[in-house]
């Protein structure tokens, strides 16, 4: 497995700048590994799509707070990313 296999397009606005008030609402994209077909689902609905022999792995990484915005004296607008945090100092 390459990390490029993992490359695409995906356009700004799909992107959740937020978390669902329903933490539960939130969608989720389904592989259906016999077929190969992709859906679009709900996390709710998770349950019904596992087997007795499937494996659910959970990734617990969680995103920084990494959009810091300000603005110049000047009046132009300034926006950092972060890309880690070194320490907590």
């Amino acid at each position: 497995m390459r990390t490029t296999d993992f490359d695409f397009y995906l356009p700004d606005e799909l992107i959740a700048q937020f978390p669902a008030p329903e933490r539960s609402a939130s969608k989720l994209l389904r592989l259906d590994g016999s077929t190969g077909q992709l859906s679009d689902d709900w996390f709710r609905d998770l349950p019904e799509f596992l087997g007795p022999d499937d494996l659910l792995i959970l990734n617990d990484t969680r995103v920084i707070k990494a959009r810091l915005t300000g603005e110049k004296a000047s009046g132009g607008k300034i926006e950092v990313m972060v890309e880690r945090v070194i320490d907590n100092q």
